[in-house]
């Protein structure tokens, strides 16, 4: 990567291009009719690389590869740190630099994301992901220097990448004794040359893949950082407990397996069709008629009556009820489940209950993995391509995720109670009720609502 470096630049200004293009253009096309087809519609097309390919693919290659995506492909990085080459170069501030932004992003993101309806209209991807880069850019003016500021700190998905990089199988490993060595030696027997670490990683206290981009550039930096292999589960397992935080843990719980679950669900759900029913004749029977209007504007609600499909304000407000409803049960079930499995472990202990949610990563990944790739399945079918595997492969993939997060919080559990088998036992027994907890979320998307 270091040798080809003007090929990954020049990769990177592709990717921006192709980005650029499927971003624009649709939005400025007419909506596709009944007879489109995703290799002869450019609108469709452009929907099925974001949402059928893009995004669920990005996010296992955050398990596969580590956050290459980030550090080599992704637009948002090289359009912010590009910007920030001829930039104020400001100093970050304080605000910015608060924990909770990852979650919070990524919240506000995914609902406003479902009120737009991003996934089926050009114009609400140019809103939400072309307002995202435009964000992007003008952090990367204002602040820092050669820096990837915004995906530091405020990229919506950040949050999430940085957690599924946990489980990549390799990571920049950096040898502290050979970084002190380098101070008297050298770097190759020569005066060290400094390098620009782009997303502001400490590079002498690196520890596991979380944070780095895997761009390659400190690769062999003071004869001290190389890429390695490591088991999955060792960033989780052994570090954990130093990277455990509330923020994570609410990333976790109440993000991806509760507001991404409320997200997927409500498109799908007979409980929010009836919800709707009841609220919109206690509003009628009340002579209370201007929530049922469809006048809001297409950037607050989806408004596309030549489609059909038009939000009204009580659309509208019950999607984001929804979607916030799911995450507070989903993500209060299952902290009390998690609470209860720590504490089997021992008195009460923060850092080791987020410690033991982290083994929920593998199994919220794959959920948000399989929820966005029902995109990808949807618009499959309406080509008549054969899906008779669909099924199978959804099971499947979530068999191994649960396996997985088992397998990850009886190694968590073996480091607060070695020896005790019966208390890790009592705890995992907990945990797996957690895991069935997720597995009903999946269970009512893609079955249960379908019956």
């Amino acid at each position: 990567m270091q040798r080809h470096g003007s090929a990954i630049r020049a990769i990177q200004w592709v990717v921006v291009a192709v980005y650029a293009f499927l971003v624009l253009v649709p939005a400025v096309m007419p909506l596709p009719d009944n007879t489109a087809h995703l290799w002869s519609n450019l609108t469709l097309a452009a929907q099925f690389v974001f949402w059928g390919i893009w995004w669920p693919f990005v996010l296992l290659s955050m398990v596969m590869l580590g956050r290459v995506w980030c550090g080599v492909l992704c637009p948002e990085g090289a359009l912010t740190e590009f910007a920030s080459k001829f930039g104020r170069g400001w100093a970050i501030p304080r605000w910015m630099r608060w924990g909770g932004w990852p979650f919070v992003a990524f919240g506000l993101t995914t609902i406003y994301g479902q009120m737009v309806s991003v996934y089926q209209y050009p114009k609400a991807v140019l809103l939400v992901l072309g307002g995202s880069t435009v964000g992007a850019m003008i952090v990367g003016v204002l602040y820092g220097r050669e820096k990837r500021v915004w995906c530091k700190y405020l990229c919506p998905v950040n949050g999430v990448f940085s957690l599924l990089a946990r489980l990549a199988p390799f990571h920049y490993k950096v040898d502290e004794d050979a970084w002190r060595r380098s101070y008297k030696d050298g770097e190759h027997g020569h005066r060290v040359i400094p390098i620009n670490c782009a997303p502001l990683v400490p590079l002498r206290n690196m520890k596991g893949a979380s944070d780095c981009h895997m761009c390659g550039r400190c690769n062999g930096h003071r004869d001290a950082i190389a890429l390695t292999w490591r088991s999955p589960s060792e960033e989780v397992v052994q570090l954990g407990d130093k990277q455990a935080n509330a923020w994570d843990t609410a990333l976790i719980l109440y993000g991806l397996l509760g507001i991404a679950i409320g997200a997927f669900h409500w498109t799908v759900s007979t409980w929010f069709v009836d919800l709707k029913q009841v609220f919109a004749s206690w509003l009628i029977d009340h002579d209370i008629l201007w929530p049922l209007d469809t006048n809001a504007p297409w950037f607050l609600f989806t408004h596309y009556p030549e489609q059909n499909d038009v939000f009204s304000w009580l659309d509208g407000s019950m999607v984001i009820g929804y979607i916030v409803v799911t995450g507070v049960v989903y993500g209060t079930a299952l902290l009390a489940l998690l609470a209860l499995a720590s504490r089997m472990l021992g008195r009460f202990d923060a850092t080791r209950l987020h410690h033991l949610t982290q083994a929920l990563i593998p199994v919220a990944g794959c959920g948000v993995f399989l929820g966005l790739s029902a995109t990808t399945v949807s618009l499959l079918r309406a080509e008549q391509v054969p899906l008779w595997w669909v099924t199978d492969l959804r099971l499947g993939l979530l068999g191994i995720a649960n396996l997985w997060s088992a397998w990850l919080a009886w190694r968590v559990t073996s480091r607060y109670a070695a020896g005790r088998i019966v208390s890790r036992a009592g705890s995992m027994v907990w945990f797996i009720a957690a895991l069935a907890v997720v597995d009903s979320a999946w269970y009512l998307m893609f079955w249960g609502f379908s019956r």
